[in-house]
């Protein structure tokens, strides 16, 4: 039995319909999983029911035929494969702007440049521990784009990965006004980045569609460029790192001020100066170059309790209503060098003990 600390590996090829249905059919029960989750958060959270969820994603369905086609097909495939309505499956791709912010995956990311040029870019996902059995290490191979590497949601078409041109995102949940159904969901949008050949790329292909439905945040690097993309309906803002080689980000704006965001998660600017503490110490003793790795990482911030529960390695918040309750669900470092290029992921909470072992992506 594949245990949450052992997740399912699936290899998708072909055409965005091909692609789709291998994806519903292989996950098919973690799909109908998480439509279950989400319809309870959805009710708990925005007082809106599955019915009227799919309402808000009948919009969105018109913009993925217009902006990203072969993205709907791909969502089209993954329903037919799970036997499901498209509505469905555009719900979740759509989950965080359909939810105007009431979802708050609080996550830490980081990207730092080695000596050598090339970037380590890393990050703590966390959110709900009951989504945790159905992420999945999914490749896809699919003509012209490079191939892409990448852990996401059961029925979600792009999250957190890489790509053999060596691209790579991570993600952070913003809360701020307002959502725009007529742009392009949050999680397509890391899928497009995933398909593009660098970050310049990436920003042109989001730019060139009109940009994002919602406020989020993609921290977005190659081998040579690494940007903070704070994104929102009404205007971007990109980070560049700073004099060290580094950009960190939690889940709160740092330039980008033309959204609407009140403050609403304590922790996240205490997790960024904690985040900048770390990184000093590490620059202090000399860290350099190949020094920069998965397990330093992992040892020395990903696995950081300071100022528990919404620490840099979350932990459940027993104050908090059960189904509210976020903690860190896995971390991924990924070494964008194309002499190395690869993931290493550890699902769990790392340095608790009860973490899964290192897997690969490429495996």
């Amino acid at each position: 039995m594949i245990s949450e600390n052992d997740p399912i590996k699936l290899t998708l090829r072909g055409s965005p319909r091909e692609i789709g249905l291998q994806h519903g059919r292989a996950l098919r029960e973690q799909i109908h999983s998480q439509v279950s989750i989400y319809d309870s958060m959805f009710q708990q959270k925005s007082n809106l029911s599955w019915e009227e969820v799919r309402e808000v994603a009948k919009e969105f369905q018109s913009t993925l035929k217009v902006l990203t086609p072969h993205l709907l097909t791909e969502m089209e495939g993954i329903a037919e494969g799970a036997d499901l309505d498209v509505l469905d499956i555009i719900a979740l791709n759509c989950r965080s702007e359909i939810a105007l912010g009431s979802f708050s995956d609080g996550c830490t990311t980081l990207c730092w440049k080695k000596s050598g040029g090339a970037r380590v870019l890393s990050q703590n996902w966390d959110w709900r521990a009951t989504v945790k059995k159905n992420l999945a290490m999914i490749s896809i191979e699919q003509e012209g784009k490079p191939v892409l590497y990448m852990v996401t949601e059961a029925g979600i078409v792009g999250k957190i990965g890489f790509n053999l041109n060596g691209v790579g995102t991570c993600l952070n949940a913003i809360r701020a006004k307002p959502m725009l159904s007529t742009k392009v969901p949050i999680h397509v949008a890391l899928r497009l980045c995933l398909e593009s050949k660098s970050v310049h790329d990436a920003v042109k292909t989001i730019e060139s569609l009109g940009g994002v439905a919602s406020a989020q945040h993609i921290l977005c690097a190659d081998y040579t460029t690494a940007l903070g993309l704070e994104l929102s309906p009404v205007g971007d803002k990109h980070i560049a790192e700073d004099s060290n080689g580094l950009i960190g980000h939690t889940n709160h704006f740092l330039e980008n001020q033309y959204v609407d965001e009140p403050p609403w998660l304590s922790g996240s600017p205490i997790r960024l100066r904690r985040l900048g503490d770390l990184t000093k110490e590490l620059l202090d003793v000399g860290v350099t170059g190949d020094d920069i790795n998965a397990d330093l990482l992992r040892e020395s911030i990903f696995s950081d309790t300071f100022n528990l529960p919404q620490a840099i390695c979350e932990q459940e918040d027993p104050l908090r209503p059960e189904g509210t309750r976020s903690s860190t669900l896995f971390n991924i470092v990924m070494n964008l060098d194309p002499k190395s290029l690869g993931a290493e992921v550890v699902f769990g909470r790392v340095g608790s003990g009860e973490e899964g072992s290192v897997l690969k992506m490429p495996w």
